[in-house]
């Protein structure tokens, strides 16, 4: 779904190695409002709720930069 969106640039999911439940997803976008766009899209945080309920945990975000 990220991939069809306006901003989008790539994306990769990481697993922990120590705690396999666990997850890391880094995903580059243009930027923060295209991101921002994506992340506030109803498709996606429904797919999001889905994802959660089964890792039994909230999602957390965090935007970066390159310094």
């Amino acid at each position: 779904m990220a991939a069809v969106r306006e901003g989008y640039i790539s994306g990769e999911t990481l697993k922990r190695v120590d705690q396999p439940r666990e997850y890391l997803v880094i995903s580059t976008w243009r930027n923060a409002d295209a991101w921002n766009a994506w992340r506030t899209c109803p498709e996606r945080n429904e797919i999001q709720d889905q994802i959660d309920a089964m890792l039994g945990t909230q999602t957390e975000y965090g935007v970066y930069e390159h310094p």
